[in-house]
């Protein structure tokens, strides 16, 4: 299993705009440097009022596949 952190700070507007799908993914730096790329909506249970904001670890299997996102 590989696994990430990142940082992440999505405002409401920013988040409908996922939502609604006319952006389908988040890019943003993991704290190790890596430039990453995922779907936005592994983090929709995440979502309140004031957007996204936190840090999270988001695992990945040996294929480099989602299997799972905590926040931290």
């Amino acid at each position: 299993m590989q696994q990430i952190i990142v940082d992440i700070s999505i405002s409401p507007d920013e988040w409908i705009k996922l939502y609604q799908g006319i952006a389908s993914d988040v890019h943003t730096t993991a704290r190790d440097g890596r430039s990453v790329r995922f779907p936005a909506r592994i983090l929709s249970r995440f979502y309140l009022r004031d957007g996204i904001r936190g840090s999270f670890r988001i695992i990945f299997d040996d294929a480099g596949k989602f299997a799972s996102i905590e926040r931290l």
